[in-house]
């Protein structure tokens, strides 16, 4: 009750908050409880049946599988590979956290603001694939499938421009410090616990020198930061 009394302390009326979750989605959303647990960060909601954690993985795999059916389809004459491939590129923690501030998630979503950790991290991808999972059991498959085709693929992925994306950044800083005889490094320069959770601070380093940091809650994330801030840095 004292969660309830907070969400929407946000908004005057429980219609209210259904009426700009509807701007959001695009339709009348039917099992509101559900939503807002969709858009309930942990920071403000620890149980496991309460936060949008479960959520989330149930998004991830219903996000994941829509996407590769729209990849078979689209591209009828490519490999595996290739395919594999632009799926990472479609959903990868960036691009679905690009996306769901777009979409306006960041406005909806209930997290502690005054968590400075949270700034840096990617919760609203998160939220969004929470969010898939929550239409996924309030409207089912079927209608899931032409949400996500009709309000995150169609307007926010390119498939021209992101066949050619390089899919990590890393492999591009690499290469150019192999051409260019530069000692590039990914060291860890911190390592904490924010919320329950291990947040890395990785440095991408030339020559024994930081260029650029990043940071994140796995070494993959932070360390993939790091490079994008290099190579924008170096002017790559």
């Amino acid at each position: 009750m004292q969660f309830l009394k907070s969400f929407f302390s946000r908004y005057k009326t429980g219609s209210e908050f259904k009426k700009q979750l509807a701007n959001v989605l695009g339709f009348v959303p039917g099992n509101l409880v559900l939503y807002k647990t969709a858009l309930s960060h942990r920071s403000v909601r620890e149980g496991a049946d309460e936060n949008n954690e479960r959520l989330e993985f149930l998004g991830d795999a219903v996000l994941s599988a829509v996407v590769g059916h729209y990849l078979f389809r689209k591209y009828p004459y490519k490999g595996e590979g290739f395919l594999t491939e632009m799926r990472s590129k479609m959903v990868n923690r960036q691009q679905l956290n690009d996306i769901a501030l777009k979409m306006g998630l960041k406005k909806i979503t209930f997290y502690n603001k005054h968590d400075s950790s949270l700034k840096i991290s990617q919760i609203f991808g998160n939220t969004l694939e929470a969010l898939v999972g929550a239409v996924y059991l309030d409207k089912g498959y079927n209608k899931t499938q032409r949400w996500i085709e009709k309000y995150i693929i169609l307007p926010h992925l390119f498939m021209e421009d992101l066949e050619g994306v390089e899919i990590n950044i890393k492999n591009r800083l690499y290469g150019w410090a192999n051409k260019n005889g530069r000692a590039l490094e990914f060291e860890t320069l911190d390592e904490r616990f924010e919320n329950g959770r291990r947040l890395f601070t990785i440095a991408a380093t030339v020559d024994g020198e930081v260029v650029a940091q990043g940071k994140g809650y796995n070494k993959k994330d932070a360390s993939q930061l790091a490079a994008q801030a290099a190579v924008e840095k170096l002017g790559l």
